[in-house]
């Protein structure tokens, strides 16, 4: 395949569906794991769901890098802008995010705050070399596919010499949160949510590669298949995954060749190294507090760390309990399991962050109505 139109055949879609159907042995049932947002967006949007037998079921993961920053982060941004009176420049998701106190970077811009919405990275740097009057900081988060502009960022300041650009850091990795998910008590102990293999994330493994789901294959038996994110994509992965099952195998294997080697980008991986380390603790939503579960800015360039220039500290604050989207980041509940889905939470009005971002589960199903469709199975 070449063109992106025959990524989205539906003769095609057809054809891998019976596949799927023939590989279903009796009395099995398949549970997997789209990691990514863009994953679930794929499946709710070209209707995969529809296509799979009922004895396959897809479970919404953490990978949403704007959905799985805590409230206290938000906060902290929100203060950075209110109260230390800088230019906070962050990706356009992260605007809408509530705060602890309903209110979001969004509306703090049109309280005057100076929030800027940029595209990357660099856009935050150009802005530092054009206002030397103004402290400018770039909220940076995400996993590894938005770490290395985070880096290459910092290296860029450093070049020029601007002292008046630095970086609050909130990357997490992808790895980790996998390991978090298969280990975590309300998952092995309750058993509300069998994992019997994941799909990978598409654009983090074009970064990191292959090799660090051999782990997961290995220590804990899931296997892994990386997916593209267009829809025979993942077709063809929940294909491969199941013939791993059928016939007792848990290898990690690469659908996404076009994109992602085993080794991944080493010049992206050489980079974050330079500039990050591993942080000993970080809170996720949903996930709680993760062992080694993100990065941090080295020492060597500490004069770009805005935790350091400004003295963030940490919190922890609790999500709306009416809120499910801890829950649903888990897979342990669907977005219409949660009382707000629809009603007090709406892209227009989102209470929580999973119906904020564009990887959201939670927009997923509203944004294309899968909510509405009792066809789905529970």
């Amino acid at each position: 395949m070449k063109y992106v139109d025959e990524f989205r055949d539906g003769k095609a879609a057809k054809g891998l569906a019976k596949e799927i159907a023939t590989e279903v042995v009796p009395g099995q049932r398949y549970h997997f794991m789209e990691f990514c947002g863009g994953h679930t967006h794929a499946v709710f949007r070209y209707g995969v769901q529809d296509l799979l037998p009922p004895e396959v079921k897809m479970i919404h993961g953490p990978g949403c890098p704007v959905c799985v920053l805590p409230v206290g982060r938000i906060d902290n941004a929100i203060a950075l802008a209110k109260e230390n009176g800088v230019t906070l420049c962050t990706y356009g998701d992260t605007l809408r995010v509530p705060g602890s106190k309903r209110t979001s970077l969004m509306k703090l811009k049109a309280d005057g705050a100076d929030v800027r919405m940029v595209y990357s990275s660099m856009d935050a740097i150009r802005i530092a070399s054009e206002n030397p009057d103004k402290e400018i900081v770039f909220f940076g988060l995400g996993f590894e596919t938005t770490t290395p502009p985070s880096a290459m960022a910092i290296k860029q300041a450093q070049a020029m010499g601007l002292k008046n650009f630095s970086v609050f850091c909130n990357h997490v990795l992808t790895p980790s949160a996998i390991m978090n998910i298969l280990e975590s008590p309300e998952v092995r102990e309750l058993g509300t949510v069998p994992l019997d293999g994941f799909l990978g994330p598409a654009h983090v493994s074009a970064v990191i590669g292959c090799q660090p789901y051999e782990f997961f294959a290995e220590e804990y038996g899931r296997p892994v298949v990386i997916s593209g994110f267009e829809p025979l994509d993942v077709m063809q992965s929940i294909l491969m995954l199941m013939r791993q099952l059928n016939t007792g195998r848990a290898e990690v294997e690469n659908q996404y060749s076009r994109a992602v080697t085993r080794l991944g980008n080493l010049k992206a991986q050489n980079l974050v190294a330079e500039v990050f380390e591993l942080r000993r603790s970080f809170e996720w939503r949903g996930l709680g507090v993760v062992p080694y579960s993100a990065l941090q800015i080295k020492k060597e360039f500490a004069e770009f760390d805005a935790e350091k220039r400004f003295d963030i500290p940490v919190t922890s604050v609790a999500d709306n309990k009416a809120c499910e989207c801890g829950a649903i980041l888990r897979g342990m509940k669907k977005p219409t399991d949660c009382k707000l889905f629809g009603k007090g939470c709406t892209p227009e009005n989102p209470m929580g962050s999973c119906m904020v971002s564009n990887e959201g589960a939670c927009a997923a199903y509203y944004s294309y109505g899968r909510f509405r469709d009792e066809r789905i199975p529970a």
